[in-house]
């Protein structure tokens, strides 16, 4: 009799908790459910030009691409040491990349640093015909056709500019086109804080 009460009084507590445990079951999606929803707004609110780079203050990743179709010098991270340079990322069939061009051949034009082009993700023909047309800025021109060396430098689009220091580590990324004042008022200034070639400001 005593064994037919203890498993009545545990079956009872066994329902008891059953009650509880429909209730988490059912608690727990909606949890997960409301932060995963928080983190999606919070992240609606930031903007992408203006997050740090994980690669601040690091060197720049090991890599080593052919050129562009038609160009004479791909590059690697070895050859971005020795010197102040930006590496600019741009690609035939991008918007932006046209609408920052002029602005990257004059300051080729007039040397005020060396400047190197990642190719993004672009049809060889495309990206000649670009810099036929348009103009060349670039010193070295890498073609990252697939994207790979892009994604290991944490762009997150195009077009993007870093500048690398003489000993080849990135000290600032510039996400999105180029323009007199951004250059005047934050690249310039840098460069030559770094010891970097300048020439006539771009005014």
């Amino acid at each position: 009799m005593t064994g037919d009460i203890s498993t009545l009084q545990g079956q009872r507590a066994s329902d008891a908790n059953e009650p509880k445990k429909g209730r988490f079951v059912f608690i727990l999606p909606i949890v997960l459910f409301s932060v995963i929803a928080m983190a999606f707004a919070v992240g609606l609110t930031l903007d992408p030009r203006k997050l740090p780079s994980m690669l601040i203050g690091k060197s720049v990743p090991d890599f080593d691409l052919p050129p562009v179709e038609g160009r004479q010098l791909g590059m690697s991270d070895e050859d971005l040491k020795g010197q102040v340079s930006l590496v600019n990322v741009w690609a035939s069939w991008c918007k932006e990349c046209r609408a920052e061009h002029p602005l990257l051949m004059d300051l080729a034009e007039r040397k005020v640093v060396p400047i190197h082009g990642l190719n993004y993700k672009d049809k060889p023909v495309d990206a000649q015909n670009w810099l036929d047309n348009l103009g060349d800025p670039y010193t070295r021109t890498g073609a990252d056709r697939d994207g790979r060396v892009a994604i290991d430098w944490g762009v997150y689009g195009v077009p993007e500019t870093f500048v690398v220091d003489q000993n080849g580590k990135i000290v600032y990324k510039h996400i999105g086109a180029l323009s007199v004042s951004i250059f005047d008022e934050k690249i310039l200034p840098l460069i030559t804080k770094l010891g970097g070639k300048t020439g006539e400001n771009s005014q």
